[in-house]
């Protein structure tokens, strides 16, 4: 049964014939469709126009957008041993999966996820948001929100093959695109730096307050050394042992050879001649210097001090500037406790130093460092929006919508009015109808 046909017309239209609508009923349909397009190309015309001038005032009206990248090389922390391994187990086993999973199984680890991470932190997305003042060049009135829209402003994507990361900000601003991009790698260098929990790390840690102790240490052993030899007069006990014991040899052959005088002489002059009393006075300033020079045999617990090892009291009442001969075997015991704990220290001292200079060097291996390949520069053009392709698929979009509601308003309007399709769709817009008049009756009860 043919339908009637009433094809729509925005101004006023003559009526469809019934011969005509059994014309058109007979025709394909995309006959019917341009035919009505046709009909109506003034209409078309002027919407999609419209639709243009108001696509091109939109892409005006869009701000903007630039964009600079950044790409680094994350350092791996793994040794180039394993790395070998790992690159071995990966070719054996085949594929990018298998290897990277050989290589975790056998120790390695990839910064480059690390990095990621440390790039969308918090503390990195604050510092900038605080640095650019981003809460009022976004617009946000809490930080949390400009810190979102900075994530959705900046991506960073990684190569899998070769494991390059790439940081892109986009930005109203290209100069401010380029500082935002370089911040991103100065925050990443200082977060790295502060988080640094190595191995390396913690020895080099442990080796300083160490060192620092043992410095300490060798400070008071050396004031304590300095102390017992300036009171006891001990600076090397072995030269001066033996220097004393040749100083008293000698005295002794002198004082021998000087009776021997004395002897012979008194035999021929007697005891008042005067080179009889030369000799004897001669002698006995001999035997004077040469008790001087053994000095006593009294103990030193007295004189000496238990903690320090200094002499409290010189046990002769003669100033030698040396310690006496009788003396050397008790003041070797603490001076060679004094000097042997000096000694010790001196060693740790120098084998800490040493470790040290090592656990620094080590420390700087392992902390990673920003290996930059491009840095960020001051992009020339534009990266959205596209205002050329943005009119064209506008206006193309918008114009096959007009023809689409076109085309639907023609084939509606020749639907019979006592269709089935027609009455529900009448009664569902009479129910809507409804619903918004009693919203509108609410919402005036409610003001």
């Amino acid at each position: 049964m043919t339908e009637p046909i009433e094809p729509p017309e925005s101004q006023s239209m003559p009526a469809v014939t019934p011969e005509a609508r059994g014309d058109a009923t007979h025709c394909p349909n995309w006959i019917v469709n341009t035919s009505v397009l046709l009909r109506h190309r003034r209409f078309l015309a002027r919407a999609v126009g419209i639709a243009l001038l108001a696509n091109i005032a939109i892409a005006l009206l869009i701000p903007r957008q630039f964009q600079s990248t950044a790409r680094i090389m994350p350092p791996e922390s793994s040794g180039s041993g394993t790395a070998l391994l790992a690159a071995l187990a990966g070719r054996s086993l085949g594929g990018d999966m298998l290897g990277g999973l050989a290589a975790s199984l056998l120790g390695g680890h990839n910064t480059g996820s690390l990095f990621i991470d440390l790039l969308k932190s918090d503390t990195v997305t604050s510092r900038l948001v605080d640095r650019f003042q981003l809460q009022s060049v976004y617009g946000k009135r809490y930080r949390v929100d400009a810190c979102k829209t900075l994530i959705r402003r900046t991506r960073v994507e990684q190569d899998k093959k070769s494991g390059v990361i790439t940081i892109t900000v986009t930005d109203e601003s290209p100069q401010r695109a380029r500082d935002m991009a370089q911040a991103y790698l100065d925050e990443l260098n200082l977060v790295v730096n502060r988080t640094n929990t190595s191995s390396a790390h913690r020895e080099r840690m442990f080796i300083e307050n160490r060192l620092a102790t043992v410095r300490t240490e060798l400070d008071r052993a050396q004031e304590a050394l300095s102390n017992f030899s300036s009171t006891n007069m001990t600076v090397d006990l072995k030269e001066q042992t033996r220097a004393t014991v040749d100083a008293a040899a000698t005295l002794e052959a002198e004082l021998i050879t000087t009776q021997g005088e004395l002897t012979s002489l008194d035999q021929i002059y007697g005891d008042g001649n005067v080179r009889v009393r030369a000799a004897e006075a001669r002698a006995a300033n001999l035997r004077k210097e040469l008790a001087k020079l053994g000095g006593t045999s009294a103990s030193l617990s007295k004189d000496v001090d238990d903690d320090s090892g200094s002499s409290v009291a010189q046990k002769s009442s003669d100033n030698l500037s040396y310690p006496p001969l009788r003396q050397l075997p008790r003041l070797a015991v603490p001076y060679g406790n004094l000097y042997r704990n000096v000694r010790v220290q001196e060693t740790v001292f120098e084998l800490l130093t040493q470790q040290f200079e090592i656990a620094q060097i080590q420390e700087a291996k392992d902390t990673p460092v920003l290996s930059v390949i491009d840095t960020p520069g001051i992009p020339e053009k534009k990266s959205f929006p596209p205002r050329t392709l943005l009119i064209l698929v506008l206006t193309l979009v918008e114009g096959l919508a007009i023809s689409a509601f076109i085309i639907v308003r023609f084939h509606w309007r020749a639907v019979d009015p006592g269709d089935p399709r027609r009455m529900i769709a009448a009664e569902a817009a009479d129910a809507l109808r409804h619903a918004l008049r009693g919203m509108r009756v609410f919402a005036r009860r409610q003001a």
